[in-house]
């Protein structure tokens, strides 16, 4: 007896995406994880600025993670220009990362997952039933923006990251104002941490994913690093960031508006929980605790470990911030302008860790600065293939589940990869990909 289960539209994802299951009898003939967001023509938006306009532009591709975005962008400029920037700019650059990351997160966790473990339907019921647990989720993604705000100069889209540095620099108020901000933020991260522990099990899929982060130059770091890990089976391989394009794979489906991408012919997930497993020995203290507290083993069983992968990830950068701004307070702020930039042609390519997970930024400039190419490979993008094996999965384990529970369960698995559908969908070349 054949078998069609249709979700036409993801609830409480960022973007539209829907998930499609074909059945016969207890045979699974097809699960396809549409994606019908319109092309977004990123690389195209960019093409022909100078490099001072290009970062600004980026950082449009998402207003979530426009930080990311935003300082992936600059990155991969200075790269192509042979420009290093202090150390002061790169562990502001971290920070800025970090109150992105944690407003990112408490959004995900406390308004799009945490009514799933509930059986709610959405944040205003959960709302109803919990306001303490929503308004911690709200202050913790208010820290998050404060954040960006401070380092930035916005919660979105920020202004003072520009190619070279920082066009302008905190003040002692502002960071002192912060600070405070941060010690309320890290009792609330661990609240954070209890409350997602106390959520109840979620039944889903058993399959392990396979796994992939950035290998960072800077402890648990988001911004820095050259190389990416990748689990595939046996021992994890250690992969340059600028020969990407040789061991990262896309392939154009005709389900999806965004491609698929795969490792050695497999999909892979990115994102905390691969973080997470991944670095676990640069792990901070507060992070190891919450580690224990979640119950979280390592290495993962299912890609909802990525719910609580998450909230480690809150509590440690909520403490990474508070010492980085206690340090900046006790140190001062050096008043350094931007690095020098004299535009020449040349290729930058820059990988950093988003929100959801490993972010590439690819440019090409002539040499009067202007680019001529790029290419953006998202976290949304690279995990979609990943998605798509894990709700085959989750429908291979209860093909009998009536279509109800069946469509829950496919709608959980969607939501722990925390996709950013919109960033995902970026233009499609002929005869680009793998």
């Amino acid at each position: 007896m054949s078998r069609r289960i249709v979700i036409d539209h993801l609830a409480r994802v960022e973007g539209h995406g829907g998930v499609t299951v074909e059945l016969d009898g207890d045979g699974v003939r097809q699960v396809r994880f549409d994606i019908f967001e319109g092309a977004r023509l990123l690389e195209t938006a960019v093409r022909g600025r100078r490099f001072d306009e290009v970062a600004p532009v980026a950082s449009r591709i998402c207003a979530i993670c426009s930080a990311a975005h935003a300082l992936t962008s600059l990155k991969a400029t200075e790269q192509a220009f042979g420009v290093a920037v202090s150390a002061q700019t790169e562990m502001l650059r971290e920070l800025l990362y970090r109150g992105e990351n944690i407003a990112s997160h408490a959004l995900h966790l406390f308004l799009l997952a945490a009514p799933d473990y509930l059986g709610l339907p959405d944040a205003a019921a959960l709302a109803a039933q919990s306001p303490e647990a929503v308004m911690l989720g709200l202050r913790l993604k208010r820290l998050g923006n404060r954040i960006q705000e401070v380092i930035g100069g916005r919660a979105v889209h920020p202004v003072n990251a520009v190619p070279g540095g920082f066009a302008r620099l905190p003040s002692e108020d502002d960071l002192i104002a912060l600070r405070a901000d941060l010690r309320q933020g890290l009792v609330d991260s661990e609240a954070a941490v209890d409350l997602i522990a106390s959520l109840p099990p979620a039944e889903s899929c058993c399959a392990a994913p396979r796994l992939a982060a950035l290998v960072s130059t800077s402890g648990y770091g988001y911004y820095a690093g050259r190389e990416v890990m990748v689990t595939d089976g046996g021992a994890p391989m250690r992969l340059p960031v600028s020969a990407y394009r040789s061991w990262l794979k896309e392939r154009a489906v005709e389900h999806s508006h965004a491609k698929h991408s795969s490792v050695n012919g497999s999909p892979f997930m990115v994102g905390a929980l691969a973080r997470v497993a991944l670095r676990r020995q640069s792990l901070a203290p507060r992070g190891e605790a919450a580690l224990a507290r979640l119950g979280l083993r390592l290495p993962p069983e299912s890609p909802l470990d990525n719910n609580k992968a998450q909230a480690v990830e809150l509590v440690a950068d909520v403490a990474w911030a508070l010492e980085t701004v206690e340090r900046l307070l006790e140190q001062g702020l050096a008043p350094e302008p931007p690095a020098a930039i004299e535009p020449r042609q040349g290729i930058g390519i820059a990988a950093t860790e988003a929100p959801r997970g490993l972010l590439i930024h690819s440019y090409s400039y002539d040499a009067r600065g202007r680019l001529l190419a790029a290419d953006v490979i998202t976290p949304t993008a690279m995990n979609a293939s990943s998605v798509e094996e894990h709700l085959r999965r989750t429908v291979e384990r209860w093909p009998q589940a009536d279509d109800r529970t069946l469509r829950g369960r496919l709608e959980m698995v969607v939501r722990a990869y925390d996709p950013c559908i919109s960033c995902a969908v970026h233009l499609v070349r002929r005869g680009h990909g793998a």
